[in-house]
């Protein structure tokens, strides 16, 4: 059965920790025992009070900045790292960036920016990682996607395309650590109302209402929710769980707008 603090002892890296959903995953980690390196590219303040918010459970945090971007800079982030804690024991690949916009009027820019940020600096912090997991005998990589890397998001062009790269290189690094006892998954969150709406050029009350309604679970999911399911997909409870995909979302991912009558007769049946 699970204890409050089945993650004791172990040191989780979360990237894109200073707000919304990395956030949410930082204190769910805390919460079930683990210290936590906060990674942030901006916000500084933002994320020195998620830090506070760790520390107040009980737990060691720092705050790193690092663009992830640029290798030289992720190196310098995990040397921090190593010099404060040793390694770590548990990376969650949460920072996403990248021009909303259609993709016809994606450039080279864009498409390199949203490809480095959220999926090749997965590639560069694992294998940095991962020698110390192995000699642990034990370790967790949690990347998060989202249902854009499977279906088309309007203005998510460039982040989709990366989130679809997300997906594939979670089951190939899984399938190659397992077997040094690190195991590797994804989580694809539904709809969350954070300020990351506000970039993607749409209409953010009518998308947030239109989920809520559309949704089985009739509520839009956030980021303790998510935070919850990575806290667990990083327990010896879930080591079976590889390379998989895991959906959270209330359902809605399960919807088609295909039969939009048959859906209100289903509604509305006694």
């Amino acid at each position: 059965m699970f204890t409050k603090d089945f993650l004791k002892g172990k040191v989780a890296l979360v990237t894109g920790a200073s707000r919304g959903i990395g956030r949410g995953i930082a204190l769910a980690l805390a919460e079930s025992g683990a210290d936590v390196v906060v990674h942030y590219a901006r916000k500084t303040s933002m994320a020195q009070e998620v830090v506070k918010e760790i520390e107040a459970l009980g737990r060691r945090a720092i705050a790193v900045k690092a663009n992830l971007a640029e290798r030289e800079k992720t190196e310098s982030m995990l040397d921090e790292i190593e010099k404060e804690f040793g390694g770590c024991d548990i990376f969650v690949a949460n920072a996403a960036s990248g021009g909303f916009r259609q993709m016809m009027e994606t450039s080279d820019k864009h498409w390199d920016w949203a490809m480095d940020v959220n999926a090749r600096s997965i590639l560069h912090c694992v294998q940095r990682l991962a020698p110390h997991m192995q000699r642990q005998g034990w370790g967790r990589v949690v990347t998060v996607t989202s249902l854009g890397g499977v279906r088309t998001v309007p203005n998510y062009g460039a982040v989709g395309l990366s989130k679809s790269v997300i997906e594939s290189l979670t089951r190939y690094l899984a399938v190659e650590l397992a077997p040094k006892g690190i195991i590797v998954n994804a989580v694809s969150p539904g709809l969350v109302d954070t300020d990351a709406l506000s970039s993607m050029n749409i209409d953010q009350q009518s998308s947030l209402n239109y989920v809520r309604d559309r949704n089985p679970a009739r509520r839009l999911v956030t980021s303790n929710d998510i935070g919850k399911v990575v806290a667990f997909l990083c327990s010896n409870f879930a080591e079976m769980i590889v390379g998989q995909t895991i959906y959270v979302d209330g359902g809605f991912s399960l919807l088609t707008d295909y039969f939009p009558q048959l859906e209100r007769t289903m509604e509305t049946a006694p």
